[in-house]
């Protein structure tokens, strides 16, 4: 017997999927332990453990692999809670992380606020100028040293930062992804000094043109890479002294994963490991279920989380945004908010209601949990409205306290607003809902897409409750909540799914039509660099694929965006339709004629992105189906639910997940009830229980027909 695990550390719970070779899947989640997220990941081993009925020693021992996602990084940087870090720079280029290029004034910020010009700020530095220095050495355009290192200039700035107790510095020099050569030297200076300080090169961790985006990134890497380090260490120590073998992986932000002790030399690759596990679990599902366009939607504990796959293929970005800096980072396309379970309710100077996007977290957590949280949140109003089950979450083994819940929104919101607590509760929910939906209409309408044209997939402990009323906000007819063995923990489902993948990337500015020889050399290069790294990883691989792609734009416009290019030998014709592709493209997003064709195309960045093919991945098993489409054998009972429509209170039905069948059909409003979560079909809508145990919500009308 061998396993698979997938395990998703979020801000309030940790969640686990385990899948065998034979095909059996089963889900645990435990609360998240924060500071020290490993326990909270050995926590919910352990209760994967017990559903097995084995010791955990032996579940490890016959583990080929965990995929592990953690958010320590992401929250660390966009709290601030990185420790100090030195920057090595050539010299006349350090103010450049201070100038920002300009984008610190509007990097990360909505088109409302870009309005409001006289309220704009420059983002915070990265870190403070006594600690960016500059070195002597000048490397061109073309990667030719014009000006050699001044090694002796060079051990005075790095001991100028090791003597300020510096245990960490990040090396960014002009044209370095040209010519590497300078930092690798900066490098062995600072280790002859002290080998134990945590080194980042530009080079390695952002070989793309732009200097302020390829220090800033190099800069951040830097500030998260010894934390990193150390967790997973800790982590992979425990779990190997309980019988791990296998490898431990880290899912990275471009949807695949990487050996936990290749990760930390490029730990911003990271940062948004559990933010792409719901997506990866959507595009696996939807392979079974057969939806090409799918918006996966995840609400946890504390974050909405919202990501497209079109076409079969999840939507991917060459860079994000951090704290109001680039962030050079291929990525799968994952928008967010702070609007989960836990979001906290609150009245602004105005007196208007808000949710979020501070979160109550683990702890105190919500109201509700009774473990010394007093400010109301979302689970807080669904537990009032009737939503969630007064005898607790996880089964029973999470109780909730009513009265902990009405009491925090009485005197938090209801008073101050003069209404009962259920309608204050309601109007948490709503709000809740809007802001969504507001989300999801950003990231479907706005990129151009039709809603009606997807399947929207909802997971996470609070997303099936909303679900429903979120889709409909923006018109979407097919909700799909994943089910089965999986329930809330589907993010960790997309981790144990996922696969190797590395990438390799460098600026080479050209304009069109391209030199084929120099396309195919870059492609040679950046394809050994990515065989090499697969290699590195240390995980036998059934199958390995490589992509390539170039970033184009329109000269003297600034959007580029990424267009593939086939495998094989490049000649004019491979070029051509390249340039094609990208104006197609671009007119799918900007609109047709928004390009500037006859300015020239430029090809900016080479990349190639490598897959390892893991030996087994996770399929969702098929449900036994019933006979007949009544689920009354199901049902447990009835409650007074109100769901913020304006009916009030409805006595509503309520169902046993483990006791449905494929097949069976619930007419809303009615709630089914899984260890993990709960789901909300509401009036008008129906819920059929799918071949693999997923529960479609469609319009009432059209299931009927």
């Amino acid at each position: 017997m061998a396993y698979v695990i997938g395990v998703d550390v979020g801000g309030t719970f940790t969640d686990a999927v385990l899948d065998d070779d034979a095909g059996t899947i089963i889900a645990a989640k435990a609360p998240s332990t924060p500071p020290d997220y490993s326990r909270g990941v050995l926590d919910v081993l352990g209760v994967l453990a017990e559903q097995l009925g084995r010791p955990l020693e032996d579940v490890l021992t016959d583990t080929h692999h965990i995929a592990h996602g953690t958010t320590s990084s992401l929250n660390a940087l966009v709290m601030g809670n990185v420790p100090p870090v030195g920057f090595l720079t050539t010299r006349g280029h350090r103010d450049s992380i201070y100038i920002m290029n300009v984008e610190g004034r509007y990097l990360g910020s909505s088109p409302h606020e870009l309005q409001h010009v006289l309220g704009q700020t420059k983002s915070h530095g990265l870190l403070p100028k006594r600690h960016a220095l500059e070195v002597t050495e000048r490397i061109d355009r073309d990667g030719e040293v014009v000006v050699p290192l001044d090694e002796d200039q060079a051990r005075a700035a790095i001991r100028a930062l090791l003597d300020d107790g510096l245990r960490a510095i990040a090396v960014s020099l002009l044209w370095s992804f040209r010519n590497p050569a300078h930092e690798r030297r900066l490098r062995e200076l600072v280790h002859e000094m002290d080998p134990e300080v945590f080194v980042s090169l530009s080079s390695e961790v952002s070989p793309r043109i732009r200097e302020y985006a390829r220090n800033a990134t190099t800069i951040m890497s830097t500030q998260i890479g010894p934390g990193l380090r150390d967790y997973l260490g800790t982590l992979e120590d425990g779990l190997r002294e309980r019988g791990l073998r296998g490898p431990l992986l880290v899912m990275q932000s471009n949807g695949g994963a990487v050996a936990a002790r290749q990760a930390p030399a490029t730990a911003i690759s990271t940062v948004g490991s559990v933010l792409t596990g719901g997506v990866v679990g959507s595009v696996a599902l939807g392979q079974q279920l057969g939806h090409r366009n799918v918006i996966s939607t995840d609400v946890g504990g504390t974050t909405f989380l919202v990501g497209l796959v079109v076409d079969g293929e999840p939507v991917r970005a060459t860079t994000t945004v951090i704290n109001h800096h680039p962030v050079n980072v291929p990525t799968l396309e994952v928008h967010a908010i702070g609007s989960g379970g836990g979001a906290i309710a609150w009245l602004d100077a105005g007196g208007n209601l808000q949710v979020g996007p501070h979160s109550a977290q683990a702890v105190p957590g919500p109201a509700c949990y009774d473990q010394g949280g007093t400010e109301p949140t979302n689970t807080d109003a669904n537990l009032v409205l009737g939503i969630l089950p007064e005898r607790g979450l996880l089964g029973g083994r999470k109780p909730l306290s009513l009265e902990r819940a009405r009491e925090a929104i009485r005197t938090r919101i209801a008073e101050p607003l003069g209404l009962s607590v259920e309608d204050a509760a309601a109007a948490i929910h709503a709000v809740q809902n809007a802001q969504t939906g507001d989300l999801l209409r950003k990231t479907v309408v706005e990129a151009g897409h039709d809603p009606r044209d997807f399947v929207l997939y909802a997971f996470g402990g609070a997303g099936p409750a909303h679900c429903a009323a979120y889709a409909a906000e923006v018109g979407v007819a097919e909700v799909v909540v994943p089910l089965g063995p999986v329930a809330s923990a589907f993010s960790a489902y997309g981790l144990a799914s996922s696969d190797i993948v590395v990438a390799a990337e460098l600026s080479d500015p050209a304009a069109m039509p391209l030199d084929p020889v120099r396309v195919e050399k870059a492609f040679a290069d950046l394809e050994t660099q990515v065989r090499e790294a697969l290699d590195r990883q240390g995980v036998r691989y059934t199958a390995v694929s490589l992509d390539r792609e170039i970033d184009m734009r329109f000269t003297m416009q600034l959007a580029e965006l990424a267009v593939p290019v086939p495998g094989g030998p490049v000649d004019d014709a491979v070029v051509a339709q390249a340039g094609r592709a990208f104006e197609r493209r671009y007119a799918e997003l900007y609109g047709e004629g928004s390009g500037f064709a006859a300015a020239g195309i430029q090809a900016i960045t080479f990349r190639v992105r490598g897959t390892g093919v893991l030996p087994f991945s996770p399929r969702l098993p098929e449900l036994a189906r019933a006979g007949s489409a009544d689920p009354s054998a199901a049902r447990t009972g009835s409650r007074p639910v109100d769901l913020a429509d304006g009916a009030g209170p409805v006595d509503t039905p309520v169902y046993d997940y483990r006791a449905l069948r494929a097949g069976h059909v619930l007419e809303g409003p009615a709630i089914v009830e899984v260890p993990t979560t709960t789901v909300v079909v509401p009036a008008g809508r129906t819920g059929t229980v799918d071949r693999l145990g997923n529960l479609s919500i469609t319009p009432r009308q059209e299931s009927s027909r």
